[in-house]
């Protein structure tokens, strides 16, 4: 398929094609709408990180300085919901749309105008949402969680806004895993098989399947909250005969897989790079996308590890404990897999790669403390401190943020024909990775002794470990504008990128293995 060529006559003055915003809007290029997902995703990122700035700097010291608790509460609830259905989220599909058609030989995604559709209704979702802030009585202050009662019972007027946003929010992901599935099922080369398929589009398979199975999940959850407060049902009101508990069980047997929805894709990026700069095939293809399957599995038992303080049975806490520990196996077998792809392999340092390391090493410090929060009779203790902020932080932060940037770079050649700055990217990295672990290991800490999250003050105890951890904030905050100009600079021109970005400083030829990374597959004529 790749060595075919194909000439199509256009008639310059019967030409058509949209030009400016039009072709965007209009687009059903596989490329274009990638590109959109990954524009819309950097400006979520940077709303939802003026977000954290407002919790920092409220946090900086103890005393309520800068914002009323109300405020405060609404930034932490709204925070959460963009930086995950908004920003990490459609990263990961924008990377798979970009890049699924291409790894498997495909001209396109096999639903275009779907695809378009799925973008674009995700803009006027989080317009939505934030409109939802200038109401009366302020948006959602709940927490992204949103419990009940809080979220039914007791909560302003927007939460029809926020109900009405997840909602779009979910019908673009469904839409979105559909056409990932469809896709990969009848669209590849004749001569790539299920076990030759590059890990990135295993990992967006599996995703795909979890996306489908937990957001109407996600969907029901919201749609009662919003019958409690408007309809006068009572799924979770006690006094009516409801179970506020309800709630958490519905919710997190969503929100646990959505954890690994965000997580997944990322171990299918560093799956590609890693091999690519140690110049090795990966170890253990085969334990990789079985260790994929069984994390997916395992995600849909564990859901109740969120919920020990709420008196649970003692076999069920038992239970939820046992999965919750079993589920760090297969992770493991990723991390070691991972470090034997680099063993002894010619390895060079690339900002893609430095990346990539730094998602494996702290990656795995998120899924330490993790296990400490598996352990029920610990987990009482650690229960709603810092140390569960710092823990879903290591994972989604240095976890899924970082892959999103490594796959960034590693692609950016790809996608504009140009290489990007190395020496600002390598700053980019160092800023960041020091700024992250400023920002959030002293967490660990803090949590440790006891520091409630989602609170505007706190005692004095906490006061030189606070004033830390919002410096670590504002300095990985302003890292990413480095990151903004690199991809800008890349996308406006330079040096041209070759066949062989990826050759290294030893000028050494890889001989590439099957699966192979990104640069090996010819990209099919554009279907005109």
């Amino acid at each position: 398929m790749s060595g075919i060529t194909e000439t199509v006559a256009v008639d310059e003055h019967h030409d058509h094609k949209p030009k400016g915003f039009t072709r965007w809007l209009y687009t059903t290029n596989h490329k274009d709408i990638g590109s959109l997902y990954l524009i819309f995703s950097l400006v979520m990122f940077f709303i939802g990180g003026t977000m954290a700035m407002v919790i920092r700097l409220e946090l900086f010291q103890p005393g309520l300085q800068f914002v009323e608790p109300h405020f405060f509460n609404q930034m932490t609830t709204v925070h959460g919901l963009i930086m995950v259905f908004g920003a990490v989220m459609p990263a990961f599909t924008g990377l798979a749309n970009w890049m699924i058609p291409m790894m498997i030989g495909a001209p396109d995604m096999a639903l275009p105008r779907m695809n378009n559709w799925s973008f674009w209704i995700l803009p006027f979702a989080f317009l939505i949402l934030l409109s939802s802030l200038f109401m009366p009585g302020g948006g959602p202050a709940f927490g992204w969680t949103f419990y009940a009662p809080l979220s039914s019972t007791y909560s302003s007027d927007s939460t029809a806004l926020f109900v009405f946003s997840v909602h779009i929010m979910g019908i673009s992901s469904i839409m979105g895993a559909i056409n990932v599935i469809v896709t990969i099922f009848n669209m590849r080369a004749p001569t790539m098989t299920w076990m030759k398929m590059p890990l990135f589009v295993w990992t967006w398979l599996v995703t795909a399947f979890l996306l489908i199975m937990v957001m109407p999940v996600l969907a029901g959850a919201v749609t009662m909250v919003l019958t409690d407060k408007y309809f006068a049902t009572s799924f979770f009101d006690a006094a009516g005969g409801g179970d506020p508990v309800l709630f958490q069980h519905i919710f997190w047997f969503f929100g646990h897989p959505e954890v690994y929805i965000m997580i997944l894709p990322a171990f299918g990026i560093i799956s590609s790079i890693v091999p690519t700069f140690a110049r090795k095939p990966l170890f253990g293809y085969a334990s990789m996308v079985y260790a994929t399957g069984s994390i997916a599995l395992l995600s849909f038992l564990v859901w109740a590890h969120h919920m020990f303080t709420t008196g649970m049975p003692v076999f069920a806490e038992l239970f939820f404990m046992y999965c919750t520990m079993l589920i760090s196996v297969p992770t493991g077998v990723k991390v070691f897999n991972w470090v034997a792809t680099m063993w002894r392999g010619a390895m060079t340092f690339e900002a893609p790669m430095m990346f990539a390391l730094a998602f494996i090493v702290l990656f795995t410090i998120g899924g330490f403390s993790g296990l400490m929060l598996a352990i029920t009779p610990a987990d009482f203790q650690y229960h709603d401190t810092y140390f569960v902020v710092a823990h879903f932080h290591y994972v989604l932060v240095t976890g899924a943020v970082f892959s999103i940037m490594a796959a960034a770079y590693y692609w950016l050649p790809k996608w504009t024909g140009y290489m990007y700055d190395e020496k600002l990217a390598q700053w980019h990295f160092w800023c960041s990775l020091i700024s992250v672990n400023l920002l959030f290991f002293p967490m660990h800490f803090v949590g440790l002794a006891g520091m409630p999250r989602r609170i505007p003050d706190y005692a004095l105890q906490f006061a030189d470990f606070n004033a830390l951890i919002s410096v670590g904030g504002f300095l990985f905050g302003l890292s990413q504008l480095l990151f903004v100009w690199v991809v800008v600079k890349c996308a406006r021109g330079g040096v041209k990128a070759t066949a062989h970005v990826w050759e290294g400083s030893h000028g050494l030829e890889w001989e590439v293995p099957s699966p192979a990374p990104y640069h090996t597959f010819t990209t099919p004529p554009e279907v005109k």
